[in-house]
């Protein structure tokens, strides 16, 4: 079930805010200007489908997401503990960081949280199967899908070589672990 804790971020374990109500998630986020919504599943899909696949079952809601958006391509990506790099890779996203164009995300399966920095407040939402999520360029975030990783997300770009990770070096994400 996806859920949203909201922090002061002086003070983790104490949240100000704790919601599984898709709506309240939505409207919670919307104050700092990131989307969420629940799309309906593809029946049928298996989580380990090819990535072509996965495309052409989510292409109807691809093709308006990108239209809403200004979003100009969209990729699979696959984790899953038996990844020779999942560690690796868990870790590199587990620091604060920004990018210079949104990071948009849907969950086809799985579950990783979104942990967002601003205005003085830590959201850590769970994000899981059909869930999408949209945050805006510049807002400090990090990634964790726990130490055994299994998702599917496919994610869409505006510019493929803008979706690069700029670390702020705020050891904030040791301070709110969320997996």
């Amino acid at each position: 079930m996806s859920r949203l804790m909201v922090y002061d971020d002086h003070l983790p374990g104490h949240p100000v805010f704790d919601s599984t109500s898709p709506e309240d998630i939505a409207v919670e986020l919307q104050k700092i200007q990131v989307k969420f919504r629940r799309w309906a599943g593809v029946a049928g899909l298996a989580a380990d489908a090819p990535t072509e696949e996965i495309l052409n079952a989510y292409r109807p809601y691809l093709d308006a997401l990108m239209g809403e958006t200004g979003a100009g391509s969209a990729d699979v990506v696959k984790l899953n503990p038996g990844h020779p790099q999942a560690t690796a890779l868990r870790k590199k996203f587990l620091a604060e960081h920004t990018h210079t164009e949104p990071e948009i995300r849907f969950f086809v399966s799985g579950s990783g949280h979104f942990v967002l920095h601003d205005n003085g407040r830590v959201y850590d939402v769970l994000c899981e199967k059909n869930d999408l999520i949209f945050v805006p360029a510049g807002i400090k975030h990090w990634f964790d899908a726990g130490p055994q990783p299994c998702f599917v997300a496919l994610r869409v770009f505006t510019d493929s070589t803008g979706w690069v990770a700029h670390f702020t070096g705020d050891d904030i994400s040791s301070r709110f672990p969320v997996a």
